[in-house]
């Protein structure tokens, strides 16, 4: 029943994190990624709500979560689950995607869960691969499975849309959000400041963004702190630059999002600095 973590990033293949975990109890919140989420299941089976509509993934799956759709995480069975991710950039996977010639435009996967033994094989291959540091195998592994992965699954996706550009009040309520990321304002406050009534932006924010702004704010400041985690900022200073109450506030909701503690990102990053307070 032990739950267990490692975060690490690509030996070779940029704008790629990785993450190999097993979690009983865990649940992600609702959040979005920047860049893509894919994953092989190993054990058990992961659920997941993916833009209103609930999926199941049992060992031996593929999840494929793309840029900018809301979903959470959780375990399908009391046993929990046990999987490998890969969540590389839209570049890192649109220049694959180019280099093949296949696709134009963003990748895209129709399908949130698939069952492709060859691509799992690659996937798992891969992973293992990067996390024991073997760059050159790493490398060429992670560019054969994506290389098949695109082929089978991807489609041509249509012009990304950045959050928050379903219409002037939530392009105004996002970039107000981005401005006073450590001080927000309550929704009414917001609505007033761009000219909306609250529950009207409510719904519109959340149609726009698959989260509600108080969500969206939580994931931005998640994203926020992991830049500055990677500039070598300390845990504790982070959480007060960004707006969270203190340093366990910073885990809770970074955890709940990225899967691993602060600190445990920081040294994947390898800018985590001893000496100083722990991260989580």
């Amino acid at each position: 029943m032990r739950e267990q973590a490692h975060f690490f990033r690509h030996p070779a293949v940029p704008e790629t994190d990785l993450l190999k975990a097993r979690y009983v109890t865990h649940r992600f919140s609702r959040h979005v990624h920047d860049g893509y989420a894919i994953g092989l299941i190993v054990r058990g089976v992961e659920e997941f709500d993916y833009r209103g509509t609930t999926h199941r993934a049992a060992a031996g799956e593929l999840v494929l979560v793309n840029p900018d759709a809301s979903h959470t995480g959780q375990a399908g069975t009391p046993d929990g689950w046990s999987y490998r991710m890969l969540y590389p950039s839209i570049e890192a996977v649109s220049a694959i995607a180019e280099e093949l010639g296949a696709l134009r435009g963003t990748p895209y996967f129709p399908r949130q869960v698939a069952r492709d033994d060859a691509v799992a094989a690659l996937l798992a291959r891969a992973h293992q691969a990067a996390e024991r540091g073997d760059a050159l195998a790493a490398s060429t592994l992670s560019r054969t499975m994506f290389a098949r992965l695109l082929a089978r699954h991807a489609v041509p996706g249509p012009p990304r849309t950045p959050p928050g550009a379903g219409g002037r009040a939530v392009r105004e309520a996002v970039a107000l959000l981005h401005e006073r990321l450590a001080d927000p304002p309550a929704l009414e406050e917001l609505a007033a400041a761009v000219g909306a009534r609250p529950f009207g932006l409510l719904r519109a924010f959340k149609e726009a963004t698959g989260l509600p702004p108080h969500a969206y704010l939580t994931s931005l400041r998640v994203r926020t702190a992991r830049r500055l985690l990677e500039d070598g900022v300390r845990p504790a200073l982070v959480a007060a630059e960004v707006g969270f109450t203190d340093q366990a506030h910073l885990t809770r909701h970074f955890r709940r999002i990225v899967g691993v503690p602060p600190a445990a990102y920081q040294r994947a990053a390898g800018t985590y600095k001893t000496g100083g307070p722990p991260g989580a």
